[in-house]
């Protein structure tokens, strides 16, 4: 009996050498499942890297940690990405942008999509309830939202072959807390066109909370202030053991970085009116405007003050005047974040509204919360930070980067479900179908 005991004692030792060994002198192996946030307004791809267990949030050829969601139509390609936003102003109404918000909607009537649909230069289609977009090059069709999402994730999905070296078939995808079962489905199906196959879609707050760790910290309630480009999401969730339930969710579906930027764009092109007489209106012109006022907000962040150096290519006269003369000047202006913050001051308090709703929906008081975490890349703004922390009287978690919050959970969910070692606790949801999400204009 002995002596089996110090056979099995033997193997048991050479397995876990076998083991240690094979950790530090092998390479690991490659990851197999890729976590996907395909987000309104820009998307990302990260993986879990067994072994080291380490998140990769993958980048483009450029190293950029995210791509726009826009897709644009040319006569000979489809441009997704970066590739698409540049075509933005030269090519309007045959790129798409913000589909996301469409995927798996039905509207009661064609007035109500007319309302969601004014503000896009594209043209969007009422179908039966559904929604399409209408595209002009060669020839005349429409495409449905998850196809415009399926072109961002096979873009993605090609970002993660080329880095890992190996074929990528199947995926965790994440979706706001709000979506319905059409929705989450419809974003599934976007996906499978993109030659993926989901193996499980994570709320988003749920999501952001694992990448801040917070599905094996010893916290209950937890507030996720989701502020991206072009839309608000706070969820209120309550943590049990290693599940999240979802409280409350309230949001504004059009507040985010987009509308910031447009303040400023528009205090900007006044100033040009004021100093040369016209305002710019060459295409060219504005979109060199957007990006130098874009630019501008992200600095902000970081310094007092930026300047705006933009050469403008201003044409004079009016209707019924001589043909226009072309006048060369390169505009600048000095923008400081006190001005930033005074052009966006209402918004920002709109900020609140969603936050007290679902503190009010959770019958919680804010001093219950245990954590704040921010997620999107305009929760980075100074101003939006100081708002909340001192609303709840402590400073929000910001030890994550906000832009890269949610693809990093669902990186970690991928890992999981790829059987990645070492092991995580993996967060499960507990599904709340009673819920409705409040939405503020």
């Amino acid at each position: 009996m002995a002596g089996e005991m110090s056979i099995l004692g033997s193997t048991i030792l050479a397995l876990f050498l076998a083991g240690y060994l094979g950790q530090q002198y092998l390479p690991p192996p490659k990851p197999t499942v890729i976590g996907l946030d395909l987000g309104t307004t820009f998307c990302s791809v990260g993986v879990f890297h067994p072994g080291v267990g380490d998140v990769e949030v993958i980048g483009d050829v450029e190293g950029r940690k995210s791509i726009p969601s826009v897709v644009s139509f040319t006569l000979t390609e489809v441009h997704a990405g970066y590739a698409g936003q540049e075509l933005a102003d030269s090519n309007p109404y045959n790129t798409i942008y913000d589909a996301k918000r469409f995927i798996g909607k039905i509207f009661d009537k064609p007035e109500d999509l007319e309302r969601e649909s004014a503000r896009y230069p594209f043209k969007v289609v009422y179908n039966n309830g559904s929604v399409e977009f209408l595209v002009s090059t060669n020839h005349t069709f429409t495409v449905s939202p998850e196809f415009i999402g399926s072109r961002l994730l096979l873009t993605m999905r090609r970002m993660a072959e080329k880095q890992l070296g190996v074929p990528v078939r199947k995926a965790v995808i994440s979706v706001p807390a709000e979506f319905d079962e059409r929705q989450r489905n419809y974003t599934v199906r976007a996906a499978n066109l993109a030659g993926l196959d989901i193996l499980r879609v994570i709320n988003e707050p749920t999501a952001a909370a694992m990448a801040y760790g917070l599905h094996k910290a010893d916290v209950s309630n937890v507030l996720v202030v989701d502020l991206g480009g072009g839309t608000l999401d706070v969820s209120l969730l309550n943590k049990q053991g290693g599940m999240f339930f979802t409280r409350a969710m309230a949001g504004n579906n059009k507040l985010g970085g987009q509308d910031f930027s447009q303040r400023l764009l528009q205090h900007v092109v006044e100033k040009v009116r004021q100093r040369f007489g016209v305002p710019p209106s060459r295409k060219e012109d504005v979109h060199r405007l957007r990006q130098a006022v874009e630019a501008a907000k992200l600095n902000l962040t970081l310094k007092p003050s930026v300047l705006l150096e933009v050469p403008l290519h201003l044409e004079t006269g009016g209707p019924g005047a001589p043909p226009p003369e072309v006048k060369a000047v390169l505009f600048q202006e000095p923008v400081t974040r006190e001005l930033f913050e005074h052009l966006n001051a209402d918004l920002f308090q709109k900020i609140l509204v969603p936050v007290r709703t679902v503190l009010a929906e959770g019958r919680l008081e804010r001093e219950e919360v245990d954590e704040v975490v921010l997620v999107g890349g305009s929760t980075r703004i100074p101003r939006i930070r100081r708002i909340i922390a001192e609303f709840f009287g402590k400073e929000p978690n910001t030890s994550v980067d906000p832009d890269l919050a949610v693809v990093t959970g669902v990186a970690i969910q991928a890992g999981i479900m790829g059987g990645a070692w070492p092991l995580q606790v993996s967060a499960l949801e507990i599904p709340n179908r009673h819920l409705q999400k409040r939405t503020f204009h």
